[in-house]
């Protein structure tokens, strides 16, 4: 399932962001890819060890635990902390599927990605390409989103980020492994909260609202992994 979230960040906030990363102290993206990736990997990255790395990280895990959509969707058990990249001057990052295990940055313990994000921190009209492009059974969808709105969509996919051919783009990215590791079931089980949600404005708790919330809460004790 691939999902747009709105507003993850507010204004004020990108605007703060965007401030300290711009003076940032930047690295070649390419010193945090593997042998595969390496090869096709041409952007900056800051260092998770900065103190601003880890103050801004911070900001952005907590405003998507905050988010009713973001923890629908992606029933998350474990949330790694994000990173942040910048693609300029033709900067790109070819065809890839992200690792299936990363190591929690404090815990060193093992999570398994099933859930990619990314939240942009730019404004599309302030870049020329750079647009998130991830391919599925469906096609290839390309995505540009409004500075604080994030997208979500399955770790298998396969990836990449076009050229950006003018001005600057500036996002945060992060894995979450989920308590539901199938993209289906996570997605069926998104559309019948979703559902849920909107029958109870309708009708309240009914007694069909609760039979169907019932349904939701069985099938999540069935597939989730604790």
């Amino acid at each position: 399932m691939m999902l747009h979230i709105p507003q993850v960040l507010t204004t004020e906030q990108v605007a703060q962001m965007r401030q300290h990363l711009l003076s940032a102290s930047w690295q070649e993206g390419v010193a945090t890819a593997g042998a595969q990736a390496a090869q096709v990997k041409h952007n900056w990255q800051l260092s998770a060890q900065l103190a601003l790395a880890q103050q801004l990280a911070q900001q952005v895990r907590e405003a998507l635990l905050a988010h009713p959509l973001f923890m629908s969707a992606v029933l998350p058990k474990q949330v790694l902390m994000p990173l942040f990249n910048c693609y300029q001057h033709g900067g790109h990052y070819g065809n890839h599927v992200d690792s299936a295990i990363h190591y929690d940055s404090q815990t060193r313990l093992p999570v398994r990605t099933d859930v990619s994000t990314t939240v942009f921190l730019s404004e599309p009209h302030e870049y020329c390409g750079g647009e998130l492009v991830i391919e599925d059974t469906y096609g290839c969808h390309e995505v540009k989103l409004a500075a604080g709105d994030a997208i979500i969509y399955p770790a298998t996919s396969l990836h990449r980020v076009q050229p950006v051919t003018d001005g600057q783009r500036l996002a945060a990215f992060l894995w979450s492994q989920s308590m539901v590791r199938d993209d289906w079931q996570r997605h069926l089980l998104f559309d019948l909260d979703m559902t849920i949600i909107r029958l109870r404005q309708q009708l309240q708790d009914s007694e069909e609202v609760v039979s169907l919330s019932s349904h939701y809460h069985n099938l999540l004790r069935q597939w989730a992994e604790l």
